[in-house]
């Protein structure tokens, strides 16, 4: 169904403030960025980090929240826990149908979680603009050697874990929230079935990456907070959602326990390690799959 007049002025008018309040802020964002990174003194940097948080995680998440409520027409029904606490290292983890989601994310954890973080590639810091951000915000970096490189240089083995644990030391006195979409890409039909997916509404999670993140920050992590977002009217692109054609979201927020057994790395040593994390995954995704059923047919 095409989109009437006032939707789509609606659609531009929503992306026009968002690339003005982006703009502006991105602005005072390089500008802090540069003191931290031209003035080598530990206490100016971290202060100065400090402030690319509140920039990022305060000051664009309540320009994006409060312009959606402003020009936005969706009823948002939030279910589920909702314990969470500014002060407290959590992992979220969300299924990932659209980029929609990131907003929905940002709209229902606004000022309840610490500043986000994400665990990137190396090479991604060298993405213009978007790399100095990474690293303004001191985003962990992740490092995996693949398979063959471990085997012909035997020395590199486990050194990627440890550089990741390293470049997560900067957090323990700085509570974060760390994200993680564990599907790895957004959910198709398509994909589904190509998959194979033993899960209704869901793909098979990607293990790797939250082993990694609990390897390198499990001593730190209080929270895992399970999110599972639906969209009953069928899941909308980011510039339908703009537009005002998306009317329902369905969250459930709930607070979940790590085993403390899954935190010490034994994924990457045997298979014993890793069938064990298997499993736990495999009934988080259960748990959540049942979750995502009734939030669609409710």
């Amino acid at each position: 169904m095409g989109l009437d007049f006032l939707s789509v002025l609606r659609g531009v008018f929503t992306f026009a403030v968002y690339v003005g309040f982006t703009g502006v802020l991105c602005v005072f964002f390089f500008l802090v960025a540069a003191v931290k990174f031209l003035v080598p003194v530990k206490a100016v940097q971290k202060r100065a980090g400090r402030v690319l948080d509140r920039i990022a995680s305060g000051m664009w998440v309540a320009c994006s929240v409060w312009t959606h409520r402003i020009l936005g027409r969706v009823a948002y029904d939030i279910r589920g826990q909702a314990d969470l606490h500014m002060g407290r290292w959590c992992l979220i983890v969300s299924n990932h149908q659209s980029w929609v989601d990131i907003l929905v994310l940002i709209r229902v954890l606004a000022g309840r979680v610490p500043p986000y973080k994400f665990f990137i590639k190396k090479e991604l810091l060298w993405l213009p603009l978007m790399g100095q951000c990474f690293w303004g915000l001191d985003f962990p970096v992740m490092k995996r050697y693949p398979k063959h490189v471990v085997e012909k240089h035997p020395h590199l083995k486990g050194q990627d874990l440890e550089t990741t644990r390293k470049s997560c030391e900067k957090f323990r006195h700085t509570p974060v929230a760390v994200m993680n979409f564990m599907e790895g890409t957004r959910f198709t039909r398509h994909k589904h079935k190509k998959q194979n997916s033993p899960y209704r509404h869901l793909l098979k999670p990607r293990a790797g990456g939250m082993a990694m993140i609990l390897y390198a920050m499990g001593d730190q992590l209080q929270d895992l907070v399970d999110i599972t977002i639906a969209y009953p009217d069928g899941v909308p692109g980011l510039w339908k959602f703009f537009c005002g054609q998306t009317r329902r979201v369905r969250v459930d927020v709930r607070l979940r326990s790590i085993p403390e057994d899954l935190k010490d790395g034994r994924y990457f040593a045997d298979q014993q390690g890793r069938d064990r994390f298997y499993q736990w995954l495999d009934q988080l995704w259960v748990q959540k799959d049942q979750t995502m059923g009734g939030l669609l047919s409710d």
